[in-house]
């Protein structure tokens, strides 16, 4: 057995109606990479957030005992001082400052007192960059990199603060497989380099993959903590830990009831609203059925977002053009308000960002898509209004002790169930879901699918965008593949679609583009 670098022992938190850990210990040997998994709301990231500094000393009981001290850390600087470095789910970058400004923000590289050194700054900042293989200038601004790779500059930037421990939630969550799996062999490589890390991840096959140890919590207790080295590490035997039940089933079965075609979109183009002489949409023409789901493959950027944004409402996209046709007839949506009357919703893959307002209660979120119906002469009925949040929010599963709670408390899995609640009370017919269970935990993810499938049996209609092409094999009936603002596939769900195909069709097509 190797030496511990950290033990928690017995760490309890409450917040106001919620006990959030529960006696709550974990082990993590030097030089290791630990997962710890769970269900949403089970108590992963407030376990890491008390180890962080980020809920300090004094508002949780229990021992931190890290490099065999015990710590007491009262913000997220005591414990960075001491190797502990949190990345989180949501990305700490600010889109306007270059690379370099956002890896020494706080830490800057000084000449004096007050001067910051830029030449040190810059060059210090290759050296990290090259160390997690991003080859880009310093100078490039956030905004202007990619999800992936705006990921490995926070890791870059834990290596700046001399990380002895490094804590990821979700790190994958926004990343194409390809990266993702980047990033885990990154992490196998900083564990050659005497790092350790602690990985939060829902993606069971990534946990397998690069674990050595995963410690289980359900409803804030522990559970247990399997060894790779003894034990079944399998994606069923993890699921069974965090559930309490076996999951012979990862999609629930429905049966299908297709019938007219619902939504029709012709020679759809979209261009980017501020590099307007670029096409992110190119003549694109797909069609939805009552009763049906249709699945949206492709890459980050393959304009699968700014379809479906782009026809709710045009809320994205310059230069729109093409046809609309519901139920058979031309429609023109120039708003989101009217898409929403003509029963179209869309659920953004960004809840904190779009879709929710995470300082308000879950009823005032859950009534923002349709106000109207719980107000009279602009006048809010309250009651009404806390009827249909709790009617709502109880119908999608939410774990909260009060619709009184605000949604920035909740745990991602539930802030996308509020989400959920939102679009739904909006009575769609047709509704749009990107990336609808990002960050979301395996048990979470079925209740998901029981809702689409709920919709579809009730004669809606579903266009489900997803990165994970085993959901889409699980619930879609169809699947349109894009890639560089084209469809470049229609496959027929019937069973004998798979995931190599898919990516066949994505990256035959990539390669076409680029001779």
């Amino acid at each position: 057995m190797g030496k511990n670098i950290l033990e928690m022992r017995n760490i309890t938190k409450v917040f106001p109606g919620v006990k959030a850990l529960d006696q709550v210990n974990i082990e993590v040997e030097e030089g290791e990479i630990h997962a710890l998994c769970g269900e949403n709301g089970a108590g992963k990231s407030t376990l890491m957030k008390v180890l962080s500094g980020i809920h300090p000393y004094g508002t949780y009981e229990g021992d931190i005992i890290y490099q065999g001290e015990e710590c007491r850390f009262r913000n997220i600087k005591d414990s960075e001082r001491k190797g502990i470095v949190i990345i989180h789910q949501e990305l700490a970058l600010v889109p306007y400052l270059s690379i370099a400004e956002n890896m020494f923000l706080g830490n800057e590289q000084q000449k004096r007192r007050g001067v910051v050194d830029w030449d040190k700054t810059y060059s210090t900042c290759s050296k990290y960059l090259e160390m997690v293989g991003l080859h880009e200038n310093p100078r490039t601004l956030i905004k202007d990199i990619g999800v992936g790779k705006q990921q490995l500059v926070e890791i870059a930037k834990a290596l700046a603060k001399n990380v002895k421990l490094l804590i990821l939630d979700e790190p994958t969550s926004s990343l194409n497989e390809q990266d993702a799996k980047n990033l885990l062999d990154m992490l196998i490589r900083f564990k050659g380099q005497g790092i350790t890390s602690i990985l939060i991840s829902h993606k069971l096959n990534e946990i397998s993959y690069c674990s050595d140890k995963i410690t289980i919590i359900r409803d804030g207790h522990t559970i247990e903590t399997l060894d790779k080295a003894v034990d079944d590490i399998s994606e069923s035997r993890i699921i069974k830990g965090m559930v309490g039940r076996e999951m012979t089933n990862r999609f629930p079965q429905r049966e299908h009831h297709i019938g007219d075609v619902s939504l029709e979109i012709r020679n759809w183009n979209v261009y980017h609203p501020q590099f307007t002489e670029r096409k992110v949409v190119d003549n694109v023409s797909i069609t939805l059925r009552k009763g049906e789901v249709v699945g949206i493959s492709g890459l980050i950027g393959a304009g699968r977002t700014e379809l479906c944004m782009s026809v709710f409402g045009r809320a994205y996209g310059n230069r729109i053009s093409g046809e609309l046709l519901l139920d058979g007839k031309p429609i023109q949506l120039h708003d989101i308000p009217t898409a929403i009357r003509h029963g179209i919703m869309y659920v953004t893959e960004d809840r904190k960002g779009d879709g929710l307002i995470v300082s308000d209660s879950i009823k005032h979120n859950i009534s923002l898509a349709r106000p109207a119906f719980i107000s009279s002469r602009g006048v809010i009925d309250q009651d009404l209004e806390a009827i249909k949040g709790k009617e709502f929010s109880q119908e999608l599963g939410v774990k909260t002790p009060t619709i009184e709670q605000l949604v920035g408390n909740l745990s991602g899995g539930n802030q996308q169930k509020v989400l959920l609640a939102k679009s739904l009370f909006a009575e769609p017919d047709i509704l749009m879901l990107d990336e609808p269970t990002r960050g979301v935990d395996v048990g979470a993810k079925y209740e998901i699918y029981e809702i689409i499938n709920k919709m579809v049996g009730d004669g809606k209609s579903v266009l489900m965008i997803s990165s994970e092409l085993p959901e889409l094999l699980g619930m879609a009936d169809r699947i349109y593949v894009m890639n560089e603002g084209h469809v470049v596939a229609e496959l027929q769900n019937d069973g004998t679609v798979t995931q190599e195909e898919i990516m066949g069709y994505i990256l035959r097509d990539s390669n076409r583009n680029i001779q």
